[in-house]
Parts: C-alpha cells; structure tokens; sequence
C-alpha cells in the first residue's frame, strides 16, 4: 500500500526502494527480536529454571545456539499453522495476559508487601494508574477474540503446571 502510494506520487523506482527498504527493516525486527528472545530461554537455563539443554552456547560463536533453532522452529511451524493476522493477535492477546496485565498486577502485590524504605518508588494517585491501565489492557485482550483469549490462558495454565511440577521436584516455593 505505501509502495502504491510513493509509485504514484514519485514513480516506479522510488517505490521498488521503498519497498526494498520496508522489508529491510521487517526484515531487520525479526531478526532481532529472535535473537533477543533466544536469551530468554538460555538465561532461564542458565539460572538453572529451565532446561539444561537451553544454556548451550555455539562452540565458535559464542551464542545460544539451541534456544535460537528451537525459537527458529516454533516460529516456523506457527507461520506454517496460521495466518500472519491469527499469529500476531495471539502474541498480542498473551503478552497482554503475562506481560502487560501480569505486571501491573505483580506491581499491586509488590507495593502491599514491601513498606516504603524497601520499596521508595512513587506514583501519583497510586493504585489508580495501576488499575486503569489493568481495564484498559483488558479491554484491548477482550478485542482479540474469544479463542485467542482461551488460547492464552491455556498457555499460562499449561505453564503454571510445569512451573509448580518443577518447583515440587526441586523443593521451591510452595513446597518446600
């Protein structure tokens, strides 16, 4: 659609650039993104949280390896299974779940359990914001549709399981 336009407005070339540089720089965010997100779970297994197999590092290069063909992978048989609209949706609806939502949430608790000389940090109207942006993220999950929000929450129940049958195994909280 931007090519069409920039075609009209400045020709032929102009757009073929344009459009060269538009999937440079798609191009460029997804090939950054799956390298950060690889440290996630390499950092995890690193900490000893996840699986060992996670915390290899190429034997030259010196990266994660293992989590980046496994991330690699997962991504592939996504793009495979479901329509690039359908995948960003449901990346939208659980980053609001577990990261948006679950850290207003996770900021509520921290502030009830920690006093003021642990924790100084100051926001105005406090709890207000907090519970706002919670509605408000809320709402933009409710826009995402029924079977993305499901699908969202079996995944973070489907984590929950393997965190609390992992914790069992290794005497973590709460079991031990």
């Amino acid at each position: 659609m931007i090519s069409e336009f920039i075609e009209v407005l400045m020709g032929h070339t102009a757009a073929t650039i344009i459009t060269c540089l538009i999937l440079w720089v798609a191009f460029a965010s997804v090939f950054s993104a799956t390298l950060g997100y690889s440290r996630i779970p390499y950092a995890a297994a690193e900490d000893g949280e996840f699986f060992k197999v996670f915390a290899k590092l190429h034997p030259t290069k010196n990266f994660p390896y293992i989590s980046l063909l496994f991330l690699g992978s997962v991504a592939f048989i996504f793009s495979m299974l479901f329509k690039l609209s359908e995948a960003i949706s449901a990346i939208l609806a659980m980053r609001i779940m577990i990261q948006f939502i679950g850290q207003a949430v996770g900021l509520l608790i921290l502030r009830s359990k920690k006093n003021k000389t642990e924790f100084p940090y100051k926001m105005p109207l406090f709890p207000v914001p907090v519970f706002v942006a919670i509605a408000m993220w809320f709402f933009i999950l409710i826009s995402t549709g029924s079977k993305l929000m499901l699908s969202g929450l079996v995944v973070i129940f489907l984590g929950a399981i393997v965190y609390f049958i992992k914790a069992k195994i290794q005497k973590e909280w709460p079991f031990h």
